[in-house]
């Protein structure tokens, strides 16, 4: 027998990153309250931050936003992988991403110097 099967998968999380509304952040919300869905949060969010890379325009105010806000809302076991995340590449999207996060204040938050 095979292991739970992966839900939400990496697609279904990008799009609530994309579009994001409150019904989206709730849904968000549940996921990092659980440690095990941790990786599925994470691809969503790599793919999510793939597609807006790809994509003909680039909304960084939008990725800047949705940067903040995680860097709020997450829990300090996501904070460093969030930051991973958004140093993986130099595209604008990754930047604004990370300015994002870098604003929030959340890593500093999660591990702050001693």
């Amino acid at each position: 027998m095979s292991g739970p099967a992966a839900f939400p998968d990496r697609d279904s999380t990008a799009a609530k990153l994309s579009s994001f509304g409150d019904t989206d952040q709730a849904f968000i919300r549940l996921l990092m309250e659980n440690p095990e869905q941790d990786e599925n949060l994470l691809e969503g969010l790599y793919r999510h931050l793939d597609v807006a890379a790809e994509a003909r325009f680039l909304n960084s105010l939008k990725l800047e936003k949705l940067g903040e806000w995680l860097g709020n809302e997450a829990p300090p076991r996501l904070q460093m992988r969030f930051m991973e995340a958004a140093r993986s590449s130099q595209h604008p999207a990754y930047q604004a991403f990370r300015a994002g996060l870098n604003k929030s204040g959340g890593l500093q938050r999660a591990f702050p110097k001693v």
